[in-house]
Formats: structure tokens, sequence, C-alpha cells
């Protein structure tokens, strides 16, 4: 299966240097939430991203993201010069598809659209056009789905361009479709932009599909949620709320306790063992793992850190980059740093501050102290006011204790 994902538009309406689809959702870019997902849909395909506003910062993103993980290495780029509309973008990957296999069209600022919803379109359009519509109480601002007496699709008229009886239709046009890609390419090519925004519609070629006699089939999203943009801050705020209640509830579903499920926020991946308790308002990013029994108090921020079994977090703590270790008891208002790594029953109090050390076990450094670029034996006590002067202004100096 050809996959395109359309990611060429500005959004103005964000108000912001960062490209629309590089804009982040719980802690990733929209885009990458839709490589997610088709890669996930189909592993094997070559997914085309189709660029245009901010090229050059979305290609170095997906450069990145390839360097990152291997499942990215497939993905391509292509350049839409001007952004003449939907289809013209979609006539930019045409030379790079394969025009025996079907191509499904997805949207780099459509973040939440699963894979199931996505199985289901493809398995039924099977040589036909299969389009994922939805049904919207307020469906202000789409393209709505004209149907013959038959119940037939028979065209899709964008709002700007509708009467006031196709603008009362609740059947939306999602923009994902999968087309057939021999007749595709004709499509295409046979767009002309006679409408109030002088673009190239892709919603265009279900038209032609059906005047060519190719069925037009159509599939319901689930949820409300899987086919919303991102074209404001308020919107990606409200997608943002959505996928924190999806991620809570996955981690209660998996036996983990949230003392409140509406105050915990993911920007990463969070896995953890078994009984392991997270208290209120805190912001677990990249990715982190908390071991069995683990505890973490309220307020805390964790960044690519790895805890283990039985560790305490206590309230207000910064871990950032770290390894602790088993029965370690962290904080509360202490700060572990990149480079940290703790042994077992390590004891790190209020106001103590650790970077790139490693500490044994049985350690404790209860108050008020740093410790930077140092190597600390086991059961050493750290008392108050305790500083490692690990820099002269100039050059770094390791201490060992």
């Amino acid at each position: 299966m050809n996959i395109v994902i359309l990611a060429a538009g500005q959004g103005k309406r964000m108000k912001s240097a960062l490209p629309k689809v590089l804009q982040p959702l719980a802690g990733k870019p929209l885009l990458q939430h839709v490589l997610e997902t088709a890669l996930a849909l189909a592993p094997k395909a070559e997914p085309i991203v189709v660029i245009g506003h901010g090229a050059e910062q979305v290609q170095s993103f997906l450069v990145h993201l390839a360097s990152l993980e291997v499942r990215f290495r497939n993905v391509k780029t292509v350049l839409q010069k001007e952004q003449k509309g939907t289809g013209h973008a979609l006539l930019q990957a045409l030379p790079k598809l394969n025009r025996l296999l079907p191509t499904l069209v997805l949207y780099g600022d459509v973040p939440l659209c699963s894979k199931e919803t996505l199985k289901k379109l493809v398995r039924l359009s099977d040589g036909a056009v299969g389009l994922l519509t939805h049904r919207m109480q307020n469906p202000h601002g789409y393209g709505r789905i004209v149907r013959d007496i038959d119940g037939n699709i028979d065209a899709i008229v964008e709002e700007k361009d509708a009467n006031l009886a196709i603008r009362s239709i609740q059947e939306i046009n999602t923009g994902i479709m999968v087309l057939p890609t021999e007749e595709l390419g004709k499509w295409l090519k046979g767009i002309k932009a006679k409408n109030a925004q002088g673009e190239y519609y892709l919603t265009d070629v279900i038209a032609m599909a059906v005047r060519t006699g190719v069925p037009v089939r159509s599939a319901q999203a689930a949820h409300d949620y899987e086919i919303l943009g991102v074209n404001s801050r308020s919107q990606l705020a409200e997608l943002e709320r959505v996928l924190q209640h999806q991620i809570a509830h996955a981690l209660l579903e998996n036996g983990v306790t949230l003392f409140d499920p509406h105050r915990i926020d993911v920007r990463g991946e969070l896995n953890c063992g078994k009984d392991v308790w997270i208290d209120v308002g805190c912001i677990f990013e990249g990715a982190v793992t908390l071991a069995d029994k683990v505890r973490i108090g309220p307020y805390c921020v964790i960044k690519d850190t790895q805890i283990g079994e039985g560790a305490a977090i206590e309230a207000f703590s910064h871990l950032d980059g770290a390894k602790i270790g088993p029965a370690n008891r962290i904080g509360p208002y202490a700060r572990i740093r990149p480079g940290a790594e703790l042994g077992s029953e390590v004891h790190i109090g209020n106001f103590v501050e650790v970077k790139n050390s490693r500490i044994a076990a049985q350690t404790k450094a209860n108050h008020l102290a740093y410790v930077g670029d140092s190597i600390v034996g086991s059961r050493v006590n750290i008392g108050a006011g305790t500083i490692t002067c690990n820099y002269d202004g100039v050059n770094k100096h390791q201490t060992i204790i």
C-alpha cells in the first residue's frame, strides 16, 4: 500500500515560527503521531510526506527521527513549492507511487486517527474509493458529503462553496481516503481550481470517481477526536487533553495507581512495572521507566530516567537523565541531573542536587548539598552544606569520596 501524508500547510492561526506539523502533542510532533500510526498499519510501507511550508525544518526532523528509530528510515519526502491545495499536493507525490497498489491519504495535522479505523477503511475500499466520513452536531468548517437518492456518495462540497441546503448536512469529509492509484493519476490531472479558494481540491476526485463508475464506499470514524485536525492553539490544547486522558486510562488498565487521572501529563513513553503509584501533578518526558512498587509523590518532573524497584520519589523533585537504584528515597525538592547513577538504598533529601556522579549503595545526602562530577562510595554520609567544587571556571574536576 502507498501512504501519502500531506504536511505542507503553514498553519497561520498557530502564530508560530514552527511548522504546524511539528507542534508538540504529548511530547511528540503531530507528524510523528501520524507516521507511527501509518507504520503500525503497514510496517513495510514507505510513507511519502509532502512538505512545503517550513520544508527544511520538517526535513531535518524526519532525518533526526530516522536516526533514532529504524522504522522511520524508509520515510520519503516530496516538495510542494507552492501551496495550491490538497489535490496539487498529492500530485507532487504521484511519480513516487506504485500504481498497482492503493494509496492511503493522511494528514500531518490530524494526529489521533486510530490504526483500527484506518484498517477498516482500507479493507472496505478493495479496488474502490474508500472515504472516511463522520457525523457531527456542529460540522462548521468541514466539507459535506452529498449523497444521491439511493444513499450513494455523489460528491464532496467544501463549506465555502456550499449553499444553505448542503451546509445543513451533518456528515462531513475527514479528508482521509484510500484511492486506486492508476485512476488517481488521471483524476488529479483533471482537477480544476474553480472554487472560492482558487485551489485544486483533492475532494474533487470523488465526483470524478462517480462519473467514471468507480464505487465510492465510506467508513465512519469511531470517535470524534479521530478526525479532528489542528489549526489553532486551542485545538491543539483540546487534543492534548484527549490524548492525556487516553494515556491515563491505559496506565490504569495496566495496574498503575493514579491518584487523579486528570492530573498527569505524559510527554513521551512511560513504562511502569507492577504496583506503581503516581500522585497528582506529575510530568513525565522522554523515555521513563518505573520498576515495580515505585512511588512518585506529587508535582514531580521526571525526564529520560530509569527508577529501580521500590524507590520513592518525594514531592516537587526533578529528575533528568538519571539512573535511580532500587529502594532509593529521593526528595522532597531534590534535583537529579543527567549522568547521575545512584546505587541501591541511596537517600537524596531536600534541596540536594546531584549531577554526573556515581553514588554507591546506602549513601545519604539528606539536605542542602551539591554533588557534581563525583564518585562516591557506599555508606557515605554527606552532611548539610557539603559542596563538591567541580568547576574552576575553565575546567571540570572529579571528586572521589
